[in-house]
């Protein structure tokens, strides 16, 4: 009797995995994805109670989508880069570790079926995405990486899949991040796995999830930027898969914050942005006659989120742990005697720079600093200065290294990264700047910005030398001598500090200077904490951040454009139309 209930529901698996469970008829099933959120959980601002973008404002539309489509007819997703970027993830990922971390209850709370793994998740460390990826399991919500294979025995890290019923529809939901990891973060943050590139594993994880899990709907959830689909870009392989790989229905990117839909008869591609700005929504139109798929359709929809939407009830379900945050970010820490423009960094030494290059030339053995502005034009006014305005002065978990580089390789560096920057200008009415002009379509005007990254354009301190303006790329750069008065020495081994990031090779100035950045190990001569961490160390122990004191030449040198007045009038105007001022 046994072997006959046996027989019978083997049979029953067999005619399920066969694709025999659905009847014929119309099916529609909405997609709703968000990615790149950095942390924008709450509405309100913790200094000055500004409302803004974020998940409880994502809410409201969320909840208005499952009301008429019908909750079983929706999947809500999250395509990574959740846990760093903001106060509140700092909080839960370093401050209280004791109460459950906030992110999987806020998922759990809105619904999200899974979550893809982004490369500001690694970089938080094992001890805050080994919890998250654990609590996000006990809420039923999966932290999905195919591709973040396990050294010791070549299986995923993080679960790579997850097959959901929606619309009476089996969808398999593959998760992958981002392949690039290496590139920017020091590997003890991801020790005992490595990344394999999206597009060497997908194909074969489809064919086999098809074969095993016989899904209706397959949706690859890639923390990866769109890309041009040409698969030249390692870190942005999204359109290469939308493009290529079969049997892939939905293609959901992320990672370069910029919003991009598409669709084609067999895929739909969904990149919503990034801040909880807009809400990202896929709809397709499945037809199925004798039990069989014949037909499928795609739209896209971009759906801006408006700050001063936030759903009320999810507001106060979690007032608790906002209060919790803003107390910690209301915290006194100190004083700043000076305004900090990060703007200034652009065009020479400004006190915004000069204090990272004191904390960096503070962690010995350091001899010489390299750092960059870090974001595009931030300001911290001059007052009590709160821990809120440490994550202004320095955004992201960044640690510090020292490592070994000759001061031939110390030039080339700062010939590569000035020429990320600056170009070569024969008079005052040449753009100096490396900028470009753009029209906004939103306020029909024309806006300026540059045509690199500017947390990748790195000056110098322990140093002083000149960046000649006149002179074209591996001949402006002139260093003539060291803090000490010595003559700077291209053939001597110096001890720099740069961020881990760097270090690892992020913005690739390491790569173009010649410096194999996977074995920067054997370069590396001091390790020290998250340099926001310096900061405030720095603070508890002087109490105050003073012009005079980080701007000492006797501790950061110094540097200049020259020819000064040829470079001082281009930079003028290069700055009016950047900022307007």
């Amino acid at each position: 009797m046994k072997s006959r209930h046996f027989l019978l529901a083997a049979l029953a698996f067999l005619a399920l995995s066969c694709g025999h469970r659905l009847r014929d008829g119309e099916y529609t099933l909405t997609i709703l994805s968000t990615n790149d959120v950095h942390g924008t959980w709450f509405d309100s601002t913790y200094v000055d109670g500004r409302t803004r973008n974020s998940l409880f404002a994502v809410k409201h539309y969320v909840d208005s989508v499952r009301t008429a489509d019908g909750v079983d007819n929706v999947l809500l997703l999250d395509v990574g880069d959740c846990l760093q970027g903001d106060n509140a993830p700092y909080y839960f990922n370093y401050v209280d570790t004791v109460t459950p971390h906030l992110f999987p209850r806020l998922m759990k709370y809105m619904g999200y079926d899974a979550v893809a793994v982004g490369n500001h998740d690694i970089e938080t460390g094992h001890p805050v995405y080994d919890r998250v990826a654990a609590d996000l399991k006990r809420n039923g919500v999966d932290f999905l990486a195919a591709n973040a294979i396990r050294n010791d025995n070549g299986k995923p890290y993080f679960t790579p899949y997850k097959i959901v019923k929606r619309a009476g529809l089996r969808v398999a939901l593959l998760g992958y991040t981002n392949a690039n990891m290496k590139a920017w973060l020091t590997e003890e943050l991801w020790s005992g796995m490595h990344f394999e590139p999206i597009m060497d594993v997908i194909q074969a994880d489809v064919d086999r999830i098809i074969a095993k899990e016989h899904p209706d709907v397959v949706v690859a959830m890639m923390h990866s930027g769109t890309g041009q689909g040409d698969g030249t870009v390692l870190e942005s392989e999204a359109l290469d898969v939308f493009r290529s790989v079969r049997g892939v229905d939905w293609v959901l990117a992320s990672h370069d914050h910029r919003p991009h839909l598409e669709a084609n008869d067999s895929c739909g591609f969904l990149n919503s942005g990034s801040h909880s700005r807009n809400l990202a929504e896929g709809k397709m139109h499945l037809t199925v006659q004798g039990r069989k798929v014949v037909a499928k359709s795609y739209e896209t929809k971009l759906i801006p989120v408006r700050a001063n939407q936030a759903d009320p009830e999810m507001r106060a379900y979690f007032q608790p742990d906002y209060e919790a945050v803003k107390a910690f970010t209301l915290k006194e820490v100190g004083i700043l005697n000076t305004d900090l423009w990060t703007r200034d960094a652009y065009r020479g030494m400004s006190d915004y720079m000069n204090l990272i290059h004191t904390l960096s030339l503070g962690c010995k053995p350091a001899e010489i600093s390299f750092g960059a502005p870090l974001t595009f034009n931030g300001h911290v006014k001059s007052g009590i200065l709160r821990y809120n305005d440490l994550f202004t002065i320095y955004p992201f978990e960044n640690q510090l290294f020292v490592v070994k580089m000759t001061g031939e390789e110390i030039q080339r560096y700062l010939e590569v990264s000035y020429d990320k920057w600056i170009n070569t200008i024969a008079k005052a009415d040449d753009h100096l700047l490396k900028i470009e002009g753009r029209d906004d379509s939103r306020t029909q005007q024309r806006g300026w910005s540059f045509v690199n990254r500017s947390y990748n354009f790195d000056s110098a301190a322990g140093i002083n030398y000149t960046v000649d303006v006149t002179k074209p790329f591996g001949e402006r750069i002139a260093i003539t001598t060291t803090v000490d008065g010595k003559p700077f020495d291209l053939q001597r081994e110096y001890n720099v500090a740069m961020t881990s990031y760097r270090a690892s090779g992020g913005g690739n100035l390491m790569k173009e200077t010649g410096i194999d950045t996977d074995r920067i190990e054997e370069r590396t001569v001091a390790r020290y904490p998250e340099i926001r961490n310096i900061l405030y160390d720095y603070l508890m122990a002087n109490g105050s951040i003073d012009p005079e004191v980080i701007g000492n030449p006797a501790v950061i040198g110094g540097w200049k454009f020259v020819p000064e007045k040829l470079a001082e009038q281009a930079m003028d105007r290069d700055m009016q139309l950047l900022f307007k001022r």
